[in-house]
């Protein structure tokens, strides 16, 4: 069972598998809104030069599919050491319970780094599990020498104006 390019007609299984991750994640994946936005970006931009997943089929349920990953090609401002200013991301990393310990997640994230090495992308980031992890730094991945800060923002409403509070005086 080798990984394979995904087309758009693996989207629904590509969401199901995402579900499951997050749900690993401890995140709640019910909600249909990111299903719809992710949907509605692999129509338009899978395939293409900024986002490319990888899949590995079910050998027993057609168009099943029991292994995932991809990346998105980020543009960020360049620096020194990055001049293109072009990152990897990696997401949506998953394996079928039944099909773990087989080789295919090591098989398709190997197919990821190719992906993103033909784009010119050298310098890519991701977030692990503690499942994940070991393969992640199996590749040579790291802790940052930064510490990583987030901030993440709350929906806004329908005119675009942003619900979360920016701070106190």
């Amino acid at each position: 069972m080798q990984p394979r390019p995904a087309t758009p007609d693996d989207t629904p299984e590509l969401l199901r598998l995402a579900a499951t991750m997050y749900a690993s994640m401890g995140l709640d994946a019910s909600g249909s809104e990111w299903r719809e936005q992710a949907t509605k970006l692999l129509a338009e931009r899978l395939g293409g030069e900024e986002v490319g997943i990888f899949v590995v089929d079910d050998p027993e349920r057609r168009g099943g599919l029991v292994a995932c990953g991809g990346a998105a090609v980020i543009q960020r401002l360049p620096g020194p050491s990055t001049p293109s200013g072009r990152w990897g991301y990696v997401q949506w990393m998953a394996t079928e319970p039944a099909y773990r310990r087989r080789g295919l997640a090591k098989a398709v994230f190997n197919a990821i780094l190719e992906w993103l090495e033909k784009r010119g992308v050298t310098n890519v980031e991701l977030h692990a599990t503690p499942a994940g992890e070991p393969l992640y730094r199996s590749f040579g991945f790291t802790d940052p020498a930064s510490p990583e800060l987030r901030r993440v923002g709350e929906a806004s409403d329908t005119a675009g104006r942003a619900t979360a509070k920016r701070g106190s005086a």
